[in-house]
């Protein structure tokens, strides 16, 4: 993969980076974001061009050993707080690169990377990168050294709107866990959720109404004709939220009540065992950034439909890993959903591969490659 030339007028370096990171959610938080930070975090501690990271979460508390190098301090209540803690680390100590994991923490980070002469290294994710920003964050924004987008689109999205280089912007896609793959249906499970016999579609994710752009109610709505052509089939959406109601209401107003089930929130370690259940997953979301559950379905064996609107196209390799759709086109979610019911047997998830852990950490350590080359 080849290099980035950041600009700059800095000597050449070719030291061990000493990275300050500057995190919304970090070990020991939950979601998507949280996971994906953790995720890059061990990556940077596999590097050998990594000398140290000091990761300042502003939620999570890290439970369990960290990776070597790596550092997580606890979080510094609210947002001033936190940017106070963020100020006097970068004040404090040499840092040759900080890192700022959230388009909204993009003015404190960037402010101290002016302040120290630090190089800034900014991650994007989704919708809240895809709509022009103004003021602080949009200088923020152009003043980064390198920025990385989960997805296509919204390194695409956010090229629409900043007066940023193209060549600074690189797309870093989520990785997934060891731990998915086939595996038999848990009897207890099955028995908790009434599923003998049932052919079982899946969703995981937040149910909070500033997201439902995930797309549980289009699943809903699609339901009654599926049920009609698979009469076994039944609707599983693991999360909790404040959207629950709403989406009960749909169920009951439909008829399908009984054939919808809210599993609730399920700790991560225990997701494999949901993924197990089901015969198809299915997300016709219009604002992911990616959708790491996209692949943890892939490799989990199932059958995976996502929308076209969205970072979801990435995850799912633009049809290579499972069924590409219009969300808004019911018919399509349909007979995709049908289709995808009809089959036997797991699916091969040897196509996520590509998105590896291994690979994930190649990606990172080129991005570091690249950021050695700068000094302060």
């Amino acid at each position: 993969m080849p290099g980035i030339a950041l600009a700059s007028s800095a000597p050449y370096s070719r030291t061990r980076l000493n990275i300050l990171a500057l995190l919304t959610d970090g070990f020991g938080a939950v979601g998507g974001i949280a996971q994906y930070n953790r995720d890059l975090m061990s990556a940077l501690a596999q590097s050998s061009l990594v000398e140290s990271v000091i990761a300042l979460p502003r939620f999570g508390a890290a439970s369990k050993k960290l990776p070597v190098k790596i550092t997580q301090l606890s979080p510094s209540g609210g947002r001033i707080g936190w940017s106070t803690h963020a100020a006097a680390l970068a004040l404090r100590q040499q840092f040759d690169v900080i890192f700022c994991g959230h388009i909204n923490a993009a003015p404190v980070a960037a402010a101290l990377a002016k302040a120290t002469f630090t190089r800034l290294w900014l991650q994007v994710h989704g919708f809240e990168a895809w709509s022009a920003r103004n003021g602080a964050i949009r200088y923020a924004v152009e003043s980064a050294d390198l920025i990385t987008a989960v997805s296509r689109h919204t390194r695409r999205r956010l090229l629409d709107w900043a007066n940023i280089e193209p060549w600074r912007v690189r797309v870093l896609p989520n990785t997934f866990g060891k731990d998915f793959a086939p595996r038999p249906r848990r009897p207890d499970l099955v028995r908790h959720f009434g599923l003998f016999g049932a052919k079982v579609i899946l969703t995981v994710g937040r149910i909070v109404s500033a997201e439902r752009y995930k797309g549980q109610d289009r699943v809903i709505a699609a339901l009654p004709d599926v049920i009609a052509r698979c009469p076994e089939a039944i609707y599983l959406i693991v999360g909790s939220g404040d959207d629950i109601p709403r989406l009960e209401f749909e169920a009951r107003s439909k008829g399908i009540a009984d054939q919808v089930i809210f599993a609730g929130h399920v700790p991560a370690s225990e997701l494999p065992d949901y993924f197990a259940l089901a015969d198809v997953f299915a997300m016709p979301s219009t604002g992911e950034g990616f959708g790491i559950v996209f692949l943890e379905a892939a490799r989990s064996g199932l059958a995976v439909i996502g929308g076209n609107r969205d970072g979801s196209a990435d995850a799912l390799a633009d049809g290579e890993i499972g069924k590409v759709i219009d969300p808004d086109d019911r018919e399509q979610l349909v007979g995709a959903l049908v289709t995808a019911l009809d089959r036997r047997g797991p699916i091969s998830g040897t196509s996520v591969d590509r998105f590896s852990a291994d690979n994930f950490a190649r990606h990172v350590d080129d991005l570091v490659q690249d950021l050695t080359w700068l000094s302060r």
